[in-house]
């Protein structure tokens, strides 16, 4: 499988691992500590050395009871380092927003995804500039407005709420002029689900992926708070080995990208289960 974005085309043959690179101060696994120049650009060396084959670049936390930021205060924090990551590294960035003068900036400072974790709920225009930019475009699913999509009540069947709601997300994007090889479709672990319902998303992936064969699926397990739950309430940062465990699981029922905070050990992980795929 191929993707399409304004600079490149992204082999997804085998997975890719999409490294996390927040420039916010209040994210819920490294927030703050990206938030300088010289701090981004070294993590964004670092994870290109250790296997990420895109760095998804954010400037407003999306964790749970975190407010929204203001558009230009998005655009000062993420552009400058999209800015010099683009000029020293080749290498495809990702802004993940979803607000599309965000992402009108970002693209123009070197981005060539945009990565809305609304699924063009919250601002359809991402649409049209990702249209105008030949960018590839992640859609998310997603409940509720920002600060709410971490406290909806849980549907009765999430495999269908997840399907109708790519369905609603792909219309929206093909009538603002995506090509259907652009897109890839993130389930959103995390988002508005149960413990029950990430982990039978992760365990049913490959009937999303039977049924949206003509799109990539990306996974987001990384350090997510299910993870802590089902390991006796662990924090962000002890959250490693369950993290790796759902990346494998979702490799295996069809995720061909994987996000994640710890690229290294995710990269090294996927190879090997790539490995073992391949010989099935």
């Amino acid at each position: 499988m191929l993707w399409p974005t304004s600079k490149r085309t992204i082999d997804l043959s085998a997975p890719v691992v999409m490294g996390i690179l927040n420039v916010t101060p209040d994210s819920f696994s490294d927030g703050g500590q990206f938030a300088d120049l010289d701090a981004a650009l070294a993590r964004a060396e670092e994870m290109i050395g250790e296997g990420a084959g895109i760095i998804d670049i954010g400037g407003e936390s999306t964790r749970p009871g975190s407010a929204r930021v203001e558009e230009q205060t998005e655009i000062d924090r993420v552009v400058p380092v999209m800015e010099a990551i683009s000029s020293r590294f080749d290498i495809p960035i990702s802004i993940d927003t979803s607000k599309s003068k965000v992402a009108e900036a970002a693209l123009a400072a070197g981005a060539e995804i945009v990565n809305d974790i609304s699924g063009l709920r919250f601002d359809e225009r991402i649409a049209e500039v990702a249209a105008a930019t030949n960018a590839g475009l992640v859609l998310m699913h997603s409940r509720g407005e920002f600060e709410t999509m971490h406290s909806q009540p849980p549907v009765e069947n999430i495999v269908a709420e997840v399907s109708n709601d790519f369905r609603r997300s792909i219309a929206i994007a093909e009538a603002r002029g995506v090509t259907k090889d652009k897109v890839v479709l993130d389930i959103g672990i995390g988002f508005g689900k149960t413990v029950e319902q990430n982990l039978e998303l992760l365990a049913r992936l490959d009937i999303l992926a039977g049924a949206f064969a003509d799109h990539a699926l990306l996974v987001g397990a990384s350090r997510k708070s299910f993870i802590g739950k089902l390991l006796d309430g662990a924090p962000p940062d002890e959250r490693l080995r369950g993290s790796l465990a759902a990346a494998v699981v979702a490799v295996m029922n069809g995720a061909r990208i994987v996000r994640a905070h710890d690229v290294k050990a995710t990269a090294e992980a996927l190879k090997v289960t790539n490995a073992i795929i391949s010989q099935s």
